[in-house]
């Protein structure tokens, strides 16, 4: 019910309002890494050899499991526990917490990535970046709301380019893709959250600017 006041009040029409929660909800941070696993699994499947099927769907359940579920879950219970007012983290104080959470287990991701022979290479700076964004995103979060979205959004846009720069393959349909992807992402935040335009840039260089950073640190 509170949504729905929250769409009557906004100044935009509603069917653009509504539009843009989906998309919100559809490229939600926490199922970013999930669509860049399988995106790899479509595309490089050569990568993924010595891994029979059943082990690969596995592999990208159990990454949805600790990069989406896990910090999802702990986030539900923040709020059942009084430590939050929402489970959307409106404020800066209530993402304090989320953020350390999600940073263990993008930094674990990280180092499972290190130890598995039979999965893209490219994971490893993937990882290492979404790892540096969240705690960079942390700091940030001191001074300014940065948006997660668009961190997410640009770190994913960013990975694209250098996943087709190091396999020298012709990604370019899935580039613009994602560039697209991340306008409207970007743009439906602005329609349907508080944050500022600054947020909304912040978010998009952080996360590009951390892939780009790991990419040279770990390849």
């Amino acid at each position: 019910m509170k949504d729905v006041a929250e769409m009557q009040e906004n100044k935009q029409p509603l069917p653009l309002v509504i539009f843009a929660k989906i998309i919100s909800y559809v490229f939600h941070p926490l199922f970013i890494p999930t669509y860049i696993f399988f995106f790899l699994m479509q595309q490089v499947p050569y990568e993924f050899a010595g891994i029979t099927p059943w082990q690969l769907k596995m592999r990208l359940f159990g990454l949805f499991w600790l990069t989406a579920f896990f910090p999802a879950f702990a986030v539900f219970l923040l709020w059942r526990l009084k430590f939050s007012e929402s489970i959307f983290l409106r404020t800066q104080k209530e993402r304090i917490i989320p953020f350390v959470i999600t940073m263990f287990f993008y930094w674990w991701m990280y180092y499972l990535s290190r130890n598995f022979t039979d999965q893209p290479i490219v994971l490893k700076f993937f990882f290492m970046g979404i790892f540096i964004s969240t705690s960079v995103g942390l700091v940030f979060n001191n001074f300014i709301k940065i948006s997660l979205h668009a961190m997410a959004a640009g770190g994913a846009a960013m990975a694209i380019i250098l996943f087709s720069y190091y396999y020298q393959a012709p990604f370019g349909l899935f580039i613009c893709i994602a560039l697209i992807l991340a306008g409207l992402i970007c743009t439906s935040r602005l329609l349907v959250s508080d944050h500022t335009n600054a947020e909304i840039y912040y978010g998009l260089l952080v996360g590009a600017g951390c892939q780009l950073g790991a990419y040279f640190f770990v390849m």
